[in-house]
């Protein structure tokens, strides 16, 4: 989302995070960080982790500070291009470069969440129907309720166990989920027609993040008698509405089933992997605007080139995908994602569908905050399968 998309920020001076990972510290050593850096090589090719989490917080840092993005209460906006990777991919990085605590932006970032998700419904909705339009309140309620339990699901795997105020977040977000109707199973999400998070599509999005939020979740919480119904009528849902979805979302789907059951048949995957194959380009990486039927509110043109969300996620399905996950097609989008961080600055690129941006402007690096944090997700789950990928030889609003 964008400066009205879920903005959950808060004064960090203000709220104890005392509840959240205890005990994580803020530093690592010299020794940690080295080690860090040698171990981010992968098939002889590297990227660097500790630019990595230090362009993730400092655009974190951006948007607690972006005045649009302050809300009621001393809180913040959610965002889906900048604050729901950086909460996915944070953590990740943490544990790589032996940081022993919370990063500051992190801290602020989760205050603000579990504020508001104490709050409930004394939190003024990111969006309102008088405001912004008919049906705007129950959307910013309903997609704030899924990135909440995402996230706060997300810092509790690591501890293992689910704390209370997690429980809280995600009986808001099974309240929320529709029980009847064409819809049933998926959330009402926020859409402002600025794909892919925020738009028609985005609704199918929102579930896929809602599985891997009780997939993540400690205390063996998917097991809990209480959400079996609801569980039920996700899955129903995701399965139901597949054949509709553009391959972005199919990807993202196939990501899910690996962590969540009875999303996806054996037939249903080898079609989605078929797919995803078809449209890796050249250079071995994907086009975000190659995999959906996208327009431009500016009528701009396209930028076709690869882009690192899209093959962030194209390599996240295809290392779950079954008999692909040790293809040429995989190896070569690895290899385009060591060969394509900015070193420098850290960051992967990636492009707005909505409209020409400037991509050295605060809004215009939202696509890659996502881009960034999504091909940490990757690699960092292709270093956990001890390297088994050989390489080829190859080394305003809105996003």
């Amino acid at each position: 989302m964008d400066c009205r998309s879920l903005v959950i920020c808060i004064q960090a001076t203000t709220l104890s995070l005392s509840i959240v990972l205890p005990g994580l510290a803020e530093t690592h050593s010299a020794k940690t960080t080295a080690n860090a850096k040698a171990d981010s090589t992968i098939n002889g090719a590297s990227w660097d982790k500790v630019a990595a989490a230090k362009y993730l917080d400092s655009r974190e840092v951006w948007w607690q500070a972006w005045p649009p993005a302050q809300k009621d209460h001393e809180t913040l906006c959610i965002s889906c291009h900048t604050n729901v990777p950086y909460a996915l991919a944070r953590p990740v990085l943490r544990g790589t470069l032996g940081e022993q605590k919370l990063s500051e932006p992190e801290r602020v970032m989760l205050a603000s969440i579990i504020k508001r998700v104490n709050l409930g419904e004394q939190a003024e909705p990111f969006y309102n129907d008088a405001k912004h339009g008919t049906g705007k309140t129950k959307e910013a309620r309903n997609t704030e309720s899924v990135f909440n339990a995402l996230i706060l699901s997300r810092y509790d795997a690591r501890q293992g166990h689910l704390q209370d105020v997690t429980h809280k977040a995600f009986a808001s977000m099974w309240a929320a989920q529709e029980q009847t109707g064409p819809k049933a199973g998926a959330w009402i999400w926020q859409n402002f027609h600025f794909s892919p998070w925020e738009a028609d599509e985005s609704e199918y999005f929102g579930a896929t993040m809602a599985a891997i939020a009780v997939a993540g979740a400690p205390d063996h919480y998917r097991d809990e008698a209480a959400i079996q119904g609801n569980l039920a009528l996700l899955r129903e849902y995701l399965r139901r509405e597949v054949p509709r979805q553009p391959l972005i979302n199919h990807m993202l789907l196939l990501w899910a089933s690996t962590q969540l059951s009875g999303l996806i048949t054996d037939a249903e995957r080898a079609t989605v992997t078929a797919e995803i194959i078809r449209q890796q380009q050249s250079d071995g990486g994907w086009s975000l605007t190659m995999l959906g039927t996208w327009k431009r509110h500016d009528d701009s043109p396209f930028d076709h080139r690869s882009d690192g969300y899209a093959t962030a996620v194209a390599v996240l399905a295809l290392e779950g995908s079954g008999s692909e996950k040790d293809g040429p097609e995989l190896r070569r989008g690895i290899d385009w994602l060591l060969e394509n961080q900015n070193k420098a600055e850290g960051f992967w690129p990636a492009y707005s569908l909505n409209v020409r941006r400037d991509p050295a402007s605060g809004v215009g690096q939202f696509m890659s905050d996502a881009a960034t944090a999504f091909a940490v997700l990757a690699l960092d789950g292709i270093r956990s399968s001890n390297g088994r990928h050989g390489s080829t030889g190859s080394v305003a609003r809105g996003y």
